[in-house]
């Protein structure tokens, strides 16, 4: 059929209304149709949307509605890292973390870096409000395809959200709960607040020293060894790229070491994916691209350094303790507990050091210690060279934890401590000759307590009797065997065996002789001095025994290096305590203190007993144990006072020194007690000790000498009296004991001055004998030999005197004792004949047995010689005689050794 027929047929039905008809039918139908997809859909949409919101709503029904505040909290609460301050806020470097993590501004990071983020991790971060709808269906839509590539659907502010307030779970719940709060946050942090958050909270992997980091700050240092706003734009590339995948495209393993150059090229990789989203993004321009693609950044990696552990281990680890216990005793206290309630309670005291450990590791306080650095640097270099220690000692060893025995070898160890008297201010410290995993014990520390042998003397004795009246300087004490109060027969007894006669109080200490300072103690035990001294004097150590015991008088307790020098700084304080210590502070990120160290000193003993305290153990270093110091020292003219001290079997040796600025002790000893005294050296233990005291002090002073090495002497306070008196009895001398050449002169306190006459001696025709009634009172009545009661100085002196016991005495003997109280004269010398011839035998004889003796203790009668009664005058001459003699005492110190090894 032609067009022209069909044209003519079409118009035939048009004009019938067929074609109009079966239009409208058609159309109704579609209409219809249409119309009931749409209602059908629309209700689809309302029903998936309903189900959706509902779904939503379960997902956030239990998250809580948070106020500005709580967000705020929230979303500024990370991990921060640590930071340790030498004195004078010299940096030591972060405390130990599993996280490494240092805070930063905005305006104090690259730009480059802040763009190269924003272009990776969030286009349209500008822009939205926290979520960006089509990047959240399309998250979802692969996640319901399960496709293998995931774009996922997060921006910054959910990243944020994700990190702070919520987990890393994989939950349809996470998710929801992650977009609600970042809507919420959006509305109350500025962009530039969201941003900073993020770029300080984001992990990037590890630096060069092996510790996984976090923040850019931190990145930037660990990674480049630059600060943030120094970063180059490739730098800011590859930083920007790492938070992807931290693990896979840090270049550091967690040794620190470089990745090999495959696995270095995953991050260059991602570095140049994040300079072409910069390019598209018009953030750089081509050459800029083009210039950053070709970058090597490998050259720009820096190279790990040494954390302060490595560099300063023992410092480290003891600073971390204590300030672990001050953040606990403040967490505890906040919560209404006592350190009392936590030593009776080990699960509450295991939960506050947790809860200060956790808050120590995380919160970034900024901890300034005592320590000066380059008295501390210089210290440790000396302990570290010096030659002397002695021996390493090799045995078989019980391993307390497999039972196994194994050889061990186990070096001589050393502890120092040096203490600024006024403040308790730790200067220095040496905690050991090295610190490995093998031996990282801090000697210097509380961790070890060691028997401190003499050096308990002056702190225990001496000083506290002095300070309750019973003895003083020219006391004379008797060293002798004898029975005393608690102590088995034959004990106490000096080392050696030997004993020194009538001696003073001052030459007892300087040859720390044993039997004097226990007989001290026996006369002052009931008044509890180690309650009423040690402990005002911080020792924290005592046990029930000690208190006592009287053993404690010579050294047999356990003390801590610091807690004994802290001890010896009350001597330098002028009888007052200042508790040492090592943090002066910790202050918040933001500078706010929150712990600062205030001295409160306490009084222990009077000026008065504190400067004759001094003033003997002046002797100590003059004529004394440790005589040999002087001859080690390079700062003369210092004013130092001190006490050497030897433990049990020589398992450890002492020296302790207070000048009018600062204390400092040293100590030596095997991990494992074992005798010192074995090491076949030309130098004794004790020497070896005083060596290392002497050259650690010295090359601190070097540091400081103005602190270290005062010019002014200790000054002499008043009620101190200068007074003669005789060197038998203590008392005021008689004419006969000036007529026997006995006479002392020594420093008293001025209310305890003795006012009695002595009567030790009488009047013989031969000169002078012992008078009976003074031996009695005394009891040496039951000595079978009276010559040892003369001591082993001016001996010639001591032997005129007529040495008869009491039961020698005949009648007549008697009458003239009575008849000289009458003032009679002595009778004819006839009667007294066969008495005079007796007694020339006996001191022949006497002669004879005592000559070996007098031999060996040659060199110690000359050091004695000199008068121990000496006014400050004299005393400052004898510094200058010192050094002229230093050859001879060192002499008569390696001599006398053995005899005063318990010095």
């Amino acid at each position: 059929m032609s067009f022209q027929s069909f044209l003519v047929k079409w118009q035939e039905l048009w004009k019938a209304g067929k074609i109009q008809r079966v239009s409208r039918i058609s159309y109704s139908v579609i209409w219809n149709i249409i119309l009931f997809f749409l209602i059908v859909g629309l209700i689809a949409c309302f029903f998936v949307v309903g189900i959706g919101t509902g779904y939503f709503a379960s997902l956030v029904k239990d998250e809580p509605v948070r106020s500005f505040a709580a967000m705020k909290q929230d979303i500024y609460n990370y991990e921060e890292t640590s930071k340790l301050y030498f004195a004078g806020g010299t940096y030591i470097g972060n405390l130990q973390s599993d996280l490494y993590r240092e805070e930063t501004k905005l305006d104090k990071i690259s730009p480059s870096l802040i763009d190269a983020v924003i272009a990776t991790e969030d286009e349209y971060f500008k822009e939205h409000n926290g979520v960006v709808p089509k990047a959240i269906l399309r998250a979802i839509l692969q996640e319901v395809l399960n496709t293998e590539t995931k774009t996922g659907g997060s921006t910054l502010t959910q990243q944020l959200i994700k990190n702070q307030i919520l987990t890393d779970e994989v939950s349809f719940e996470r998710k929801a709960k992650e977009i609600l709060l970042a809507l919420r946050l959006e509305r109350f942090f500025e962009k530039d607040e969201i941003l900073e958050a993020y770029l300080n909270i984001v992990p990037y992997g590890r630096d060069a020293s092996g510790n996984n980091i976090a923040g850019v700050e931190t990145a930037s240092q660990g990674i480049f060894g630059i600060s943030a706003n120094e970063l180059s734009l490739p730098q800011a590339a590859y930083l920007a790229g790492l938070p992807q995948s931290p693990s896979v495209y840090t270049p550091f393993k967690n040794d620190g070491s470089l990745k090999s150059k495959e696995y270095l090229q995953l991050g260059i990789k991602r570095m140049k994916f994040v300079l072409k989203r910069m390019y598209e993004s018009n953030d750089i321009t081509k050459k800029e691209y083009d210039e950053a693609i070709n970058y090597d950044i490998t050259k720009d990696f820096t190279k790990g350094s040494a954390s302060p552990i490595e560099k300063y281990p023992y410092l480290t680890f003891e600073v971390e303790a204590r300030a672990s216990e001050i953040l606990m005793k403040q967490l505890a206290k906040k919560d209404g507990y006592t350190m009392k309630d936590l030593q009776k309670n080990d699960d509450l005291e295991k939960e506050y050091r947790e809860k200060a450990d956790r808050d120590l590791r995380i919160n970034g306080y900024h901890i300034h210690t005592t320590i000066n650095k380059d008295i501390y640097d210089a210290m440790q270099k000396v302990a570290k060279e010096f030659p002397y220690y002695g021996p390493d000692r090799t045995f078989l060893k019980k391993d307390p934890e497999t039972g196994e025995t194994k050889e061990v070898t186990e070096k001589v160890q050393s502890g120092s401590v040096l203490i600024e008297n006024s403040t308790g201010r730790i200067i220095s410290f040496v905690g050991g000759r090295g610190y490995s995993e093998e031996n990282s014990i801090n000697y210097a520390s509380n961790q070890v307590a060691r028997s401190n042998g003499s050096t308990i003397k002056p702190l225990l004795d001496y000083a506290p009797a002095m300070e309750e009246g019973i003895i003083q300087p020219g006391s004379v004490l008797a060293d002798y065997p004898k029975s005393l109060p608690g102590w088995q027969p034959g004990k106490p007894s000096n080392y050696g065996g030997g004993n020194y006669g009538l001696v003073s109080a001052r030459t007892a200490l300087a040859y720390s002789y044993n039997i004097p300072a226990a007989e001290i103690y026996s006369k002052i035990i009931h008044l509890n001095p180690a309650k009423k001294y040690l402990e005002k004097m911080g020792f924290t150590t005592l046990t029930e025994n000690d208190y006592i015991n009287p053993s404690l008088s010579i050294g047999t307790m356990n003390a801590t290096i610091e807690e004994n020098v802290n001890a010896f700084a009350t001597f330098g304080n002028n009888g007052k305590f200042a508790d040492a210590y090592l943090i002066e502070k910790i202050t918040t990120k933001d500078g706010k203190v929150i712990y600062e160290h205030k001295t409160k000193p306490v009084t222990v003993f009077s000026p008065q007993t504190t400067y004759l305290t001094v003033d003997m153990m002046r002797d100590v270093l003059t004529n004394g144990t440790a005589v040999y110091a002087n001859s080690q020292l390079k700062y003369r003219g210092v004013d130092w006072a001190g006490k050497t001290g030897t433990s049990e079997d020589y398992h450890d040796a002492w020296f302790i020194a207070t000048n009018p600025n600062v204390t400092f002790g040293t100590w030596i000893g095997y991990n494992t007690p074992y005798p010192l005294n074995k090491a076949n050296m030309p130098l004794t233990y004790s020497q070896r000790n005083i060596k290392l005291w002497a050259e650690l002090i010295n090359r601190a002073t070097d540091v400081d000498p103005k602190l270290l090495a005062p010019s002014a002497p200790f000054k002499r306070p008043e009620g101190i009296v200068q007074r003669s008196y005789c060197a038998i009895s203590g008392l005021l001398p008689s004419k006969l004991c000036e007529k026997a050449g006995l006479v002392k002169t020594d420093l008293f306190n001025s209310k305890y001055v003795p006012t009695k006459v002595d009567d030790s001696l009488i009047s013989t025709s031969y000169g002078f004998a012992f008078n009976p009634e003074f031996l009695k009172r005394k009891g040496y009545d039951k000595l079978s030999d009276l010559s040892i009661l003369f001591p082993r100085t001016e001996r010639e002196k001591w032997e005129r005197i007529g040495r008869k016991t009491n039961a020698s005495y005949d009648n007549k003997n008697k009458v003239e004792h009575s008849k000289r109280k009458k003032q009679i004269t002595n009778p004819p010398n006839k009667q007294h004949q066969p008495v005079k011839k007796d007694v020339q035998k006996k001191k022949q004889q006497t002669n004879e047995q005592e000559k070996p003796k007098q031999q060996e203790s040659k060199q110690e009668e000359q050091k004695q010689q000199e008068e121990q009664n000496q006014t400050d005058q004299s005393k400052e001459k004898s510094n200058k005689e010192t050094e002229k003699n230093s050859n001879t005492n060192e002499e008569a110190n390696k001599e006398n050794n053995v005899t005063n090894n318990n010095n």
